[in-house]
């Protein structure tokens, strides 16, 4: 973990948020002190490279980039950064963060979408708009629901639902699939509690394990991942019926 604090990929998968993740963790496990001071050592390095306007530059696949997203940005970095953060600090950088994502949204009809990169228009250098965990309104409202304006958190919740579960060419994953999407409606129902997102989230279920289902009849296997396979859905799918709104990995539980 100490070796990572200089990580320039500044995201949850490779850099810097990863590891304070995995510190928290050890912490909550062992008890042991030491991983509370590894955490605050990557926390402190992290925040001192987040640039005034909130968001991190990350050095990722040889892009230099700055990410909205997840796995791959500021909602991510920033749900890792929110567990252990001291009060002052952490009211601060959740303002700033509702903020951003405000200024950010694309919204229109009382929907609401965020490019996985700030920019001024929402598609793509491919034409491409995406909703996904990893790219998109689920990802958004999934990582910032605790604090995202109660609007605009409708606005993507209700997007996600309108486009649908996406189809088998992205899959039932966690990560880009109908599970993820699916994420976004058990963080509402927890916020809200308004039975008929639990209900939306437990269809997207009952859909993804089919389309997971179909795939393996097509492949004569599974496929073992957490964020793109099987795992990840029937994660998803046993929260549905337990009522558990934690993303995984990403949420503490």
């Amino acid at each position: 973990m100490r070796a990572n604090v200089e990580n320039e990929a500044e995201e949850v998968m490779w850099g810097t948020p990863g590891t304070l993740i995995a510190a928290q963790r050890m912490l909550e496990w062992t008890s042991d002190e030491r991983w509370r001071a590894a955490w605050h050592e990557s926390a402190e390095a992290l925040l001192a490279r987040r640039e005034g306007d909130g968001l991190w530059v990350q050095r990722l696949y040889g892009q230099v980039l700055r990410s909205l997203t997840p796995p791959h940005g500021l909602v991510g970095n920033v749900q890792a950064l929110l567990p252990l953060l001291d009060g002052e600090r952490r009211r601060t950088l959740v303002r700033d963060t509702a903020r951003l994502l405000e200024r950010t949204a694309f919204v229109e009809d009382r929907l609401a979408n965020w490019p996985p990169r700030e920019r001024l228009e929402l598609p793509g250098p491919d034409g491409q708009i995406r909703v996904q965990w990893c790219a998109g309104a689920p990802g958004i409202v999934i990582a910032a629901a605790d604090y995202l304006d109660e609007e605009l958190l409708l606005a993507g919740a209700e997007l996600t639902w309108r486009a649908g579960p996406p189809n088998l060419e992205k899959g039932p994953s966690i990560c880009h699939g109908t599970a993820g999407n699916g994420y976004a409606f058990l963080k509402v129902f927890a916020r809200t509690g308004d039975e008929r997102w639990l209900e939306r989230a437990r269809r997207f279920a009952v859909h993804a394990l089919g389309q997971a289902r179909r795939l393996r009849a097509e492949r004569g296997r599974g496929r073992y991942s957490l964020w793109t396979g099987d795992l990840g859905v029937a994660l998803f799918a046993a929260d549905c019926l337990d009522v558990r709104s934690a993303y995984p990995i990403l949420d503490s539980v």
